[in-house]
């Protein structure tokens, strides 16, 4: 059976974007599709409605599965088998590790709310 991964993202978001472009070019996943949650309101609303919040995270659909924020890198990253990219190599060296997951989502977040106010965009996908 074939794993079925969707990836969702926020768009607007650089550091978000660049790795769902990374993941798209380099990561030699089969099966990924990306989304972008500002442009699948629809996705993004039902999720939210199941209780994950893509303002606090990217959200991973693994079959039937909801990884979300930390969980969801720390999966999507234990998908990748010698990524192409050396920048790739690092971030799924790193993100490979639960703990270290963990440790450094909330720089993440951080980094990610920072980068949306410097751009003039909304924080909040809502």
């Amino acid at each position: 059976m074939n794993t079925t991964l969707t990836f969702i993202y926020d768009g607007e978001c650089p550091f978000c974007n660049h790795f769902a472009e990374l993941l798209e070019l380099k990561s030699k996943i089969k099966n990924i599709s990306l989304l972008d949650a500002r442009k699948n309101q629809t996705i993004t609303n039902s999720l939210l409605n199941k209780g994950y919040d893509i303002d606090k995270g990217a959200i991973l659909l693994k079959d039937d599965d909801i990884f979300h924020g930390a969980e969801a890198i720390n999966t999507i990253c234990n998908q990748i088998n010698n990524p192409s990219g050396r920048l790739l190599k690092l971030l799924s060296k790193v993100f490979k590790s639960n703990k270290r997951t963990k440790l450094l989502f909330p720089f993440l977040v951080r980094a990610r709310r920072f980068a949306l106010i410097s751009k003039g965009v909304s924080t909040s996908l809502i």
